[in-house]
């Protein structure tokens, strides 16, 4: 009960601020924003005035740790292994091809502009894979800093703006089907809102072939942070001298709710929850992982945030850009293999 006392002051507040993104969030035209970028933004603005009172302290700390991992974990619903196999081989073929530009072209900006590993491995990993959800689940992975995963996030939601806008006539202009603008979206935008809203703004069938692409990106958070959990043991491993002849303990080092966002996809994939269920779950891991982001943001300044620096910015667009070309002409030539 004790601990329970210490903790609840500060879980109440990140719900707080969660639900008041929500009717934030439901005011706005369109859900281009969503709740746990409003969420974090909400949370660093107040960090000035909570971070004097250390009876938030805990419960802001337990809830970006414990609830965005069940967050995460319940993300998993919103994806079943068939939605895989129902996007087809070339949209799975074009998702080697951005993926690995995205992780190529973030290391070598990251060795030309400086720019701290974890802060650009963040902005990889949020163009290639998901956005705002991957960003949430790698940070704490590879024990990234507050002020880069809010810098992270505000570079995505800056990019993906400009998409919404500019992917519908850039779509027409050159004159893309259906399918090949699906496509595009899906693999070269960012967060799932705003593939919706650039999606459907060309049309229903690309819009819909899109989300379907775009939540089967999401498949791919799973060797992603396995991969980065251990480049990060790794990591720790060869700055620790004393640790030099220990064996990495892959025990210690697996993200284990990786396995429950799993366990959920099979759920999905079983067809035993109906759609309304469904559509709850994830609701409710929206709402749980903008409560976490509620938390990141109590922990962190904009002053912090601001004194990361234009180059990350830079990179940030480098990698979206080269994403958003490759993407592209990789359609191109895969058709033309083919064929």
């Amino acid at each position: 009960m004790e601990k329970i006392r210490r903790i609840l002051p500060g879980i109440l507040l990140c719900i707080m601020i969660s639900i008041i993104s929500v009717l934030i969030n439901n005011i706005l035209p369109i859900d281009l924003i969503g709740i746990a970028l409003i969420a974090l933004l909400i949370g660093m603005l107040l960090n000035p005035i909570v971070s004097k009172y250390e009876l938030f302290n805990q419960g802001i700390n337990w809830t970006s740790k414990r609830i965005l991992r069940i967050g995460i974990i319940l993300a998993g619903i919103t994806l079943s292994f068939s939605e895989v196999f129902k996007v087809g081989k070339y949209a799975l073929i074009l998702m080697v091809f951005t993926l690995t530009t995205a992780f190529g072209v973030g290391y070598l900006c990251r060795k030309t502009f400086k720019v701290n590993w974890k802060l650009s491995s963040l902005l990889s990993v949020s163009t290639a894979i998901c956005g705002g959800t991957a960003v949430a689940t790698l940070g704490p992975v590879i024990e990234a800093e507050n002020k880069d995963i809010a810098y992270s996030l505000s570079a995505t939601f800056i990019f993906d703006l400009l998409t919404v806008i500019a992917f519908p006539w850039i779509g027409l202009m050159i004159g893309l089907s259906d399918t090949s603008y699906g496509l595009w979206v899906g693999t070269a935008v960012n967060d799932t809102s705003s593939v919706v809203a650039a999606g459907y703004a060309f049309s229903e069938a690309a819009g819909s072939l899109a989300t379907i692409v775009k939540l089967t990106r999401t498949l791919f958070i799973v060797p992603i942070v396995l991969i980065f959990s251990w480049i990060y043991s790794r990591s720790n491993k060869k700055n620790d001298s004393n640790a030099v002849k220990q064996k990495i303990s892959i025990k210690k080092i697996f993200p284990w709710f990786i396995l429950g966002f799993l366990g959920f996809v099979a759920i999905r994939s079983s067809d035993l929850l109906d759609i309304n269920t469904v559509d709850s779950i994830s609701y409710l891991s929206k709402f749980m992982l903008a409560t976490a982001l509620a938390a990141i943001g109590l922990k962190t300044s904009f002053r912090e945030v601001k004194g990361v620096g234009i180059k990350p910015m830079i990179v940030g667009v480098i990698i979206d850009i080269s994403v958003v070309i490759v993407s592209l002409f990789a359609q191109g030539l895969i058709l033309y293999f083919v064929k």
